[in-house]
C-alpha cells in the first residue's frame, strides 16, 4: 500500500464515527497526508496546530456540532482560509443552506462515494492554488510598482491615487467589480518602465531635448519588456497597460501611434487617471490645480487625448474619486 510524499497537500478529516473515519482514510490516504479528530475541540486544536490545506468536517457530533467547529474556524484568523468540506448524513436542504452560511465551500452526503470525493477536494484545492498563485502575482506587482518609484521623482502617493481611480472609473463604464480590481491593482506597474530610463533624463528638473525626449518615450516598451509574456491575466493586463497609457485616442501618441478602439481600454483609463492626478496635485515644480479647471482641460482632449466614453465616465465619478483619494494628498 502507498501512502501520500510529505509534498502532498494536508487534510484534517473529523468525525466522530472510527469507521467514518476508516473509510475516508482507505479513500484518501494514497494521495494525501492525513490528520484525524473525533471531535470538535480536538479538531480546532489540529486545525491550528497543523495548518491543514483542507478539512473534511462531520456535522452530527456530541459536543460540538460541525456547524459550531466551522463556525470557529472561520472567526480565528489563522484558520479561516482552510477550505472546509462537510461529510454527513443530513440530506435536508436547511441542513445543505446553513452548511453553507457557516463558511462551507462543499457539502457530501453519505455514504460517500470515493470518486466524487476525491473530484471534490482535487477541485477545491485547485481553487485554494489559483487564488493564493493571484496574490503572489499582486504582491510581486506591488514590490515592482515600489521598486519604480526608487527611480522616479514621482511618489507613491500618486500611484495610490491614480490606480484607485482606475478602478472607480472602470465601475463607472459599467466593468464587473474583478475586473475594476483588477485594474487597481495592475496600473501601479504604469511607469515600471522607467526604471530603465538614465537618472540624468528621469530627473532633469528642466525641459527635455529631443533627443532626451525620445530616450524618455521608450519607458512604455521597456515596461513591457520587463513584465513580459506571462500566464498570468494580472500581469498581461500590467503589461498591456504599461506599454499603452501614453496613446492617444487621435493617434498621436506613443510608442505605436494606435487610434481609438485600437488602444486597449486598459492603456484608456490608465492615460486619464494619470493626467487627472498629476493636474490635481503639487509637485516640487507646479502647484496644484483646481479641479474645475483640471475638468475643463481633460474636456478640452476629449476625442484628442481622450477616449470621449472615459471623459464621460470621468465626469460621472469625479466625486468619488476625491472623496476615495483625500487620505493621499500630497502635503
Amino acid at each position: 500500500m502507498t501512502h501520500a510524499t510529505h509534498l502532498a497537500p494536508r487534510i484534517l478529516v473529523v468525525d466522530d464515527e472510527t469507521t467514518n473515519l476508516k473509510i475516508l482514510r482507505q479513500i484518501l490516504q494514497n494521495d494525501y497526508r492525513l490528520s484525524f479528530a473525533k471531535n470538535g475541540k480536538d479538531a480546532l486544536t489540529l486545525a491550528q496546530r497543523e495548518a491543514p490545506d483542507m478539512i473534511l468536517l462531520d456535522i452530527m457530533m456530541p459536543d460540538m456540532t460541525g456547524f459550531e467547529v466551522c463556525a470557529a474556524l472561520k472567526s480565528d484568523p489563522t484558520t479561516r482560509r482552510i477550505p472546509v468540506i462537510y461529510v454527513t448524513a443530513l440530506h435536508d436542504d436547511l441542513d445543505e443552506a446553513k452548511g453553507f452560511e457557516t463558511g462551507a465551500v462543499d457539502y457530501l452526503t453519505k455514504p460517500v462515494s470515493a470518486s466524487i470525493t476525491r473530484a471534490r477536494i482535487k477541485t477545491h484545492l485547485s481553487l485554494v492554488q489559483t487564488e493564493e498563485l493571484k496574490q503572489t502575482y499582486a504582491q510581486l506587482i506591488d514590490r515592482l510598482g515600489r521598486a519604480a518609484e526608487y527611480k522616479d521623482n514621482e511618489t507613491g502617493l500618486h500611484v495610490m491615487r491614480m490606480s484607485h481611480s482606475c478602478k472607480i472609473i472602470a465601475l463607472s463604464m459599467g466593468f464587473t467589480e474583478t475586473y475594476a480590481e483588477d485594474l487597481r491593482q495592475a496600473a501601479p506597474m504604469h511607469d515600471i518602465g522607467k526604471i530603465g530610463i538614465p537618472d540624468n533624463i528621469l530627473l532633469k528638473p528642466g525641459k527635455l531635448d529631443e533627443e532626451e525626449l525620445r530616450i524618455m518615450r521608450q519607458h512604455p516598451e521597456i515596461g513591457a519588456a520587463i513584465l513580459g509574456e506571462s500566464n498570468s491575466p494580472l500581469l498581461e493586463l500590467a503589461r498591456s497597460l504599461a506599454l499603452t497609457h501614453h496613446e492617444k485616442w487621435d493617434g498621436s501618441g506613443y510608442p505605436h501611434g494606435l487610434k481609438g478602439n485600437d488602444i486597449p481600454i486598459e492603456g484608456r483609463i490608465v492615460a486619464i487617471a494619470d493626467v487627472f492626478d498629476a493636474l490635481t496635485n503639487s509637485r516640487p515644480y507646479k502647484k496644484a490645480w483646481p479641479i474645475e479647471e483640471a475638468l475643463t482641460f481633460i474636456q478640452s482632449q476629449n476625442g484628442k487625448h481622450f477616449d470621449p466614453d472615459v471623459v464621460d465616465a470621468l465626469m460621472r465619478c469625479v466625486d468619488d474619486i476625491i472623496a476615495t483619494t483625500a487620505d493621499w494628498r500630497e502635503v
